[in-house]
């Protein structure tokens, strides 16, 4: 398929995913669309809840699997809009609209890169797409839920604004809720525990403490104390204050690693709400990062957190689009970045498959 026919294609799947409502939990109408998009063009799909699969045509249970991925669903507009968020305007080669940048033009340039292997005879790999949902609440019945569908897989393309730079690794998120505990009394007397106090110590050690191991891409872990509660009325000592505390994990710890370490060295108690969103990375040695280093992207280390954090395998993070315009008013795209975006996958993948 010519690839300027790819492009304009994408570009109305694009349209019709940005004209509808596909908040996370609510994409049954954008699955159904890039359903029917890929069925018109003689593709076999799966589906489960609102995620959408398939497999290129020859595909060989011998040969090892790469998995494109990205996510169809969006945030809720926020209200510092001036456009209407469901309308794909097209103006001074830009296309506006909510989830046009995070993740559409991605998402259609993989889907784009997938058709242009899809019928292609002697890869060495085969090749899975999977257009998926909840990206953005980080809920269970997205790519999570799939993954035991999708096969044994060697390592994935997950489909997010980096200019098509190569994030070769990815911080893990924990949110930790932890509660001090002291004894009430009254103010105005020398009784009681105060938790308050006994919190700020732990605050104290959340802010100041660094962890010994230090990524190369990533840099150092980070521990934001980002909500805090506690006391009843004024003249009553507090018996309990709870805050949250928001950590971003580097590929050099676990998730569990760091929950240990955080238990050893602070009194509060410590109750993670999940552990499932885990650091990732890819070797700079990889194929597949290689293959771009030779287009002239760049490596770095993404800060955000993205689908990549469900995968267990080597994954690169890499997209048209800019990060810093995702979830913000007026949300868009450079046409021609969706154009580069489908013709840096396609060169990468063909320098490996």
């Amino acid at each position: 398929m010519a690839l300027n026919n790819l492009y304009l294609q994408a570009v109305e799947l694009l349209k019709s995913l940005i004209s509808t409502s596909s908040f996370s939990k609510e994409e049954d109408q954008t699955a159904a669309i890039i359903a029917v998009f890929l069925k018109a063009k003689g593709v076999e799909i799966h589906t489960k809840g609102n995620n959408v699969w398939a497999y290129n045509k020859y595909f060989d249970a011998n040969k090892p699997t790469i998995l494109l991925n990205s996510h169809h669903d969006t945030v809720r507009p926020n209200k510092s809009y001036t456009r209407n968020p469901f309308s794909p305007d097209i103006e001074d080669g830009k296309i506006y609209g909510l989830g046009s940048n995070d993740a559409g033009g991605a998402l259609v340039a993989l889907i784009a890169t997938f058709l242009h292997f899809y019928e292609q005879k002697n890869l060495k790999y085969n090749i899975a797409l999977a257009a998926t949902a909840e990206e953005e609440n980080s809920g269970n019945g997205g790519l999570e839920s799939i993954i035991p569908e999708l096969g044994v897989l060697d390592f994935a393309i997950v489909g997010e604004p980096t200019f098509m730079d190569l994030a070769i690794a990815e911080k893990g998120l924990l949110v930790l809720d932890c509660v001090a505990k002291g004894k009430s009394g009254h103010a105005a007397r020398e009784e009681g525990e105060n938790a308050i106090y006994k919190a700020l110590q732990d605050i104290s050690w959340f802010k100041t403490y660094m962890f010994n191991k230090v990524s190369e891409s990533l840099g150092p872990i980070k521990m934001t104390v980002t909500i805090i509660a506690a006391g009843t009325q004024h003249n009553v000592v507090p018996d309990t204050c709870q805050f949250t505390v928001d950590v971003r994990v580097t590929d050099v710890y676990t998730n569990e690693e760091v929950i240990a370490k955080i238990r050893e060295c602070v009194t509060c108690e410590v109750i993670p709400r999940s552990v499932r969103l885990k650091p990732s990375s890819i070797p700079k040695t990889h194929l597949i990062v290689q293959a771009g280093i030779a287009l002239g992207k760049k490596t770095y280390g993404s800060p955000t957190t993205s689908d990549q954090a469900l995968l267990s395998i080597p994954s690169l993070k890499c997209g048209p689009g800019d990060s810093g315009r995702s979830h913000t008013a007026d949300e868009y795209i450079y046409l021609q970045e969706i154009e580069e975006g489908i013709d840096g996958y396609i060169k990468m993948l063909e320098a490996v498959v």
